[in-house]
């Protein structure tokens, strides 16, 4: 049984909007802090943006800082990005992730510090 699963991918044109969803299948408490990657064609994984379960403070990349929006259901266990003004280069397989091992906030954006991983949704923004 998948721990976590994403959802809501799809192909948009430059300027839509996509939300994504991640459902985890039960909250054990390796997400207290839930982070979105992306990996697009022979490019490494990327974290985007990444949310405290329990404040709900978020971190973002500069690359989608003000478009991109990360946010936590706590009751559905469940983890949401909406994405507005999408361009071409956000194109990309999208992941959920969760179990960070990173000590350093500045760490949550390296792929290698989370243990838990969706099977991803893939993003496609035609120009």
């Amino acid at each position: 049984v998948q721990a976590q699963m994403e959802s809501g991918g799809g192909s948009v044109q430059h300027g839509g909007s996509l939300r994504l969803s991640c459902v985890f299948s039960s909250y054990t408490g390796a997400e207290w802090f839930m982070t979105w990657f992306r990996q697009a064609p022979g490019k490494e994984r990327e974290g985007v943006a990444g949310i405290w379960r329990g404040s709900g403070d978020t971190l973002y990349d500069d690359s989608v800082e003000g478009r991109f929006t990360i946010s936590r259901d706590n009751a559905k266990n469940t983890l949401y990005l909406q994405m507005d003004n999408l361009k071409a280069e956000d194109t990309a397989m999208y992941y959920c992730a969760a179990g960070p091992t990173f000590t350093t906030t500045a760490d949550w954006a390296r792929a290698d510090k989370y243990r838990r991983w969706g099977q991803g949704t893939q993003v496609t923004v035609s120009s």
